[in-house]
């Protein structure tokens, strides 16, 4: 007798309906499910309809039962209901250990949007920044929200964008920010020094959802005088609040995501300097 539970069965059955959509089919019949996974058709037409009856399945006009992307919509929008409210807790723990303003942005189009901040009053922020967009050639989140975008898809985003001098270090063409983007890629986290502002500097990290994308970017933001000097510190507490952020929207680790390192680099302000 198997000793396979009845959960068990149900989530082969149901991994067996994905690789037939990966190889391209619309879903399959239970004798289709059955040959694959060498069962008794029986068996697996009572997981894949306890798999329906779940809202994981749903089955076609041809009796063939495929995924039901409703759940991966449902997925999604628990993943940002997490990210305005745990959120908010990883910008409260990282303004704390840091004393700097900190904010969580998302990327539209080729500018990034913030929909998150904390600051405490030492930070002395000049206005909210929520809800307002800023090229993400130069922003604090830019790298970071791009940070496993495909050079094609990078050109393509800034293929209309002119590189509007921002502050001092502000990148002058794609191939400046993509430079940086690798360096960042090889540290572990991004440095934005003056590059949107002169005298700020940021750093920050991609946050990733469940399906293991970029699904936000976690910043710490102030003047240059400031943060330069604790960047190596202020990583630390980025990282750990990033990675706290992440198990809670069920985020999945990259490749690219390096452990934090003492590496240097530089970021502009909207925040006023000391």
């Amino acid at each position: 007798m198997s000793k396979t539970s009845s959960m068990g069965r149900g989530m082969m059955a149901l991994l067996a309906v994905g690789a037939r959509h990966a190889e391209g089919f619309d879903g399959g019949t239970v004798a289709d499910i059955a040959a694959r996974l060498d069962k008794d058709r029986s068996q697996v037409s009572r997981s894949l309809k306890g798999a329906q009856q779940e809202g994981f399945l749903r089955r076609t006009g041809q009796r063939e039962y495929s995924l039901d992307w409703s759940i991966l919509t449902d997925a999604q929008l628990v993943t940002e209901q997490r990210l305005k409210t745990d959120g908010l807790t990883a910008l409260e723990g990282l303004a704390s250990e840091t004393n700097e303003a900190c904010f969580l942005g998302v990327l539209s189009g080729n500018s990034t949007v913030t929909i998150g901040e904390q600051v405490p009053d030492s930070a002395n922020l000049v206005g909210s920044w929520l809800g307002r967009p800023y090229p993400a050639y130069c922003s604090d989140a830019g790298q970071a929200l791009l940070w496993d975008a495909e050079e094609d898809e990078i050109r393509k985003i800034f293929d209309d964008v002119e590189f509007v001098k921002h502050g001092p270090n502000t990148p002058v063409s794609v191939d400046d920010f993509l430079k940086r983007l690798n360096d960042a890629r090889t540290r572990g986290y991004s440095i934005v020094d003056e590059e949107a502002e002169p005298g700020l500097y940021s750093l920050a990290a991609p946050i990733r959802d469940f399906k293991g994308e970029v699904a936000a970017a976690l910043q710490v933001v102030g003047p240059k005088s400031r943060i330069g000097p604790q960047r190596e510190a202020f990583a630390i507490a980025l990282g750990s609040w990033r990675d706290w952020l992440e198990v809670q929207v069920g985020g999945r680790r990259s490749s690219l995501i390096q452990p934090w390192t003492a590496s240097s680099a530089p970021a502009p302000s909207r925040v006023e300097a000391d």
